[in-house]
């Protein structure tokens, strides 16, 4: 299965440092190309905090859906402290720009090294924001708080690949939809306004299977189906 995604609003996936005299932020890229990218760790936690939300709704309003969707989310995702027998069926792939486009630019990289290079890559799909922190008290920007994070630009695409080591039963496809649905934002600054997306799932040819996995969840929960 995939997940298709699509920015619908400035991104930040951070990798933890930045450039210096750059940027203070960069985002995650490949060096050989240029192509922003987000980890499969990454997008695994963003979606397993879905999960958990959802978990908690069910038991909140005593579902009978809840103890099929914990094993369903066992089964996905694993649990903490659990042992290789209990560890998750589902491996995310990072979240990369469509293949065609990847393809074709690392041919163009690798023939023109000279008239194209990875860093013009990563400046063509991306932009750099500042910002500075804004005292309370008096309105004004605070002294040395002005800093410069990278982002990928708005309705750029990624897709990540789901392998399972196991088939997915119609109970763990119907939970994936909806921790999909769920995830509407990622990256740096998620709670700020930046990194807004949408997210459907896909089958292995890229089929949007969404919509019916979503419609089983529902029936899930109003007990018609098992």
């Amino acid at each position: 299965m995939q997940i298709h995604m699509k920015l619908k609003t400035d991104a930040t996936f951070g990798r933890g440092d930045g450039v210096a005299g750059l940027v203070d932020e960069e985002v995650e890229h490949d060096a050989a190309t240029g192509l922003p990218f987000l980890r499969g760790r990454t997008l695994k936690g963003l979606l397993a905090e879905e999960c958990a939300n959802i978990l908690f709704a069910l038991s909140r309003q005593n579902s009978p859906a809840h103890g099929q969707c914990e094993r369903a989310a066992k089964f996905l995702f694993g649990q903490a402290g659990s042992t290789l027998e209990d560890d998750a069926h589902m491996h995310v792939s990072p979240a990369l720009l469509p293949e065609a486009l990847r393809k074709a630019v690392e041919a163009d990289v690798k023939a023109n090294p000279l008239r194209l290079k990875p860093a013009d890559v990563l400046e063509s799909l991306t932009a750099i924001r500042r910002q500075t922190a804004v005292d309370e008290k008096t309105g004004a920007p605070e002294e040395d708080s002005l800093r410069s994070m990278r982002v990928v630009l708005r309705d750029t695409p990624f897709i990540a690949r789901l392998d399972f080591d196991r088939d997915p039963d119609e109970i763990a496809k119907a939970l994936l939809a909806v921790c999909v649905l769920s995830l509407r934002r990622a990256g740096t600054g998620r709670n700020r306004g930046r990194g807004r997306l949408t997210a459907r799932l896909c089958d292995e040819r890229g089929n949007d299977i969404t919509d019916g996995c979503f419609k089983h969840f529902q029936q899930l929960v109003k007990g018609g189906a098992q």
